[in-house]
């Protein structure tokens, strides 16, 4: 048998300089990835560590005293868990209200043979610059009599410009202009079109907006915050948090749960965990396509 020496290639100054200025690139990685993680392991190791403990701040990124008390008085509340059913509903009603009116919108701006379309596609690029203002569109969703409903936490916000821009961008690029032309030939409708080969082809980008508005709506809870005043079931998650964390009272109350405590961070800890969870568990399985919709969406050919 024949042995196949390996050959080195030699220490040029190039390829020190590739090192180096790799290291740097990697060194630079790892302390923005860090800054991304840190923070969410000691949040984590806060909402399962014994308050005293946290209380004498000897809680950084190993939890200390592991319990679970903080978890079981959140399960405990029922208007938290209301809060998380008010959530899901929105986010998932939300998203595919979004995801309709987004395709709708993009697929005829990115046909050529659309009369006007660079003066539409410029009347949703101004809405990304300019809006009424949040004392507008109060007084707009009071005249609608959408407060304290489900609808004001779904409509105003369930179409994205910027979501738009995106969606009609990938459409220009990646669906050809002779794939729907044979289709119109044959006798294919465009809603025929849309259905059987643009959202088919299209998946990645379909796969991030749809994160894109998920995410957004999960974390959002400045328009609950105006909009849901009287009627208390229908506060988000978000909006119990935000309500939690600005608390600076030595005592918390929950809803159903008194919790006397000298300090809520354990509490306030295991709400934010409670909220970003959900979120976190959805995110793998569309990671690949988040990835490679956001490139083909931001490049154009």
């Amino acid at each position: 048998m024949v042995k196949l020496e390996t050959v080195k290639k030699p220490w040029t100054p190039e390829r020190k300089k590739d090192l180096l200025v790799d290291m740097i690139i990697y060194f630079i990685l790892t302390i923005i990835a860090l800054t991304c993680i840190l923070p969410f392991i000691h949040v984590f190791s806060k909402s399962i560590s014994t308050e005293s403990y946290v209380i004498a701040n000897k809680v950084f990124l190993l939890p200390k005293g592991p319990t679970l008390s903080a978890y079981k008085k959140i399960f405990s509340d029922h208007s938290i868990l209301r809060s998380m059913y008010v959530s899901i509903v929105v986010t998932v009603t939300f998203t595919l209200l979004g995801m309709i009116i987004t395709i709708c919108a993009a697929y005829p701006l990115s046909r050529k043979n659309l009369r006007g379309r660079g003066i539409l596609s410029f009347i949703f690029l101004f809405t990304m610059y300019f809006s009424g203002g949040i004392i507008p569109e109060y007084l707009l969703m009071n005249q609608l009599h959408l407060l304290d409903t489900w609808w004001v936490l779904i409509l105003p916000l369930a179409f994205s410009a910027y979501n738009l821009l995106i969606m009609k961008t990938t459409f220009e690029n990646s669906i050809s202009d002779s794939l729907i032309e044979s289709a119109r030939i044959d006798g294919a409708s465009h809603f025929r079109i849309l259905g059987s080969i643009v959202i088919p082809l299209s998946k990645p980008i379909l796969a991030t907006i749809s994160l894109f508005y998920a995410v957004g709506r999960w974390n959002a809870y400045q328009d609950a915050l105006f909009y849901i005043k009287k009627n208390t079931d229908l506060r988000p998650l978000q909006l119990k948090l935000y309500y939690l964390v600005v608390a600076a009272s030595e005592s918390f109350q929950l809803e159903n749960v008194s919790v006397t405590m000298t300090n809520p961070e354990v509490l306030k800890a295991s709400c934010v965990m409670f909220a970003t969870i959900p979120i976190i568990c959805i995110y793998p399985f569309i990671q690949k396509y988040f990835v490679q919709g956001t490139m083909i969406g931001a490049v154009k050919e």
